[in-house]
């Protein structure tokens, strides 16, 4: 196994260890970092590589909690202001 492919392992078990908000919380500091330009290209380019992932990592939380509510909402939850 390679040093990239052993690190992007290591990286995506550290996402899962993390709750959405902490990813979150993660990822804009991360942007921020870049948006300041002030990162060696070296740095930028590992932080973009673990903002893809805790991006990737967040919306595949997002997509779970939204399935559960479909699958609540289909087992006759009405909609909030609903009598």
């Amino acid at each position: 196994m390679t040093k990239s492919s052993t690190s992007a392992k290591q990286a995506s078990k550290e996402a899962v260890a993390l709750s959405y908000e902490q990813a979150l919380a993660e990822l804009e500091r991360l942007l921020a970092g870049m948006e300041a330009g002030q990162l060696p290209l070296d740095q930028l380019l590992e932080s973009y590589r673990r903002g893809a992932e805790l991006l990737g990592f967040c919306r595949a939380k997002l997509q779970a909690v939204e399935q559960q509510v479909k699958v609540l909402e289909g087992e006759g939850l009405k909609q909030w202001g609903d009598s």
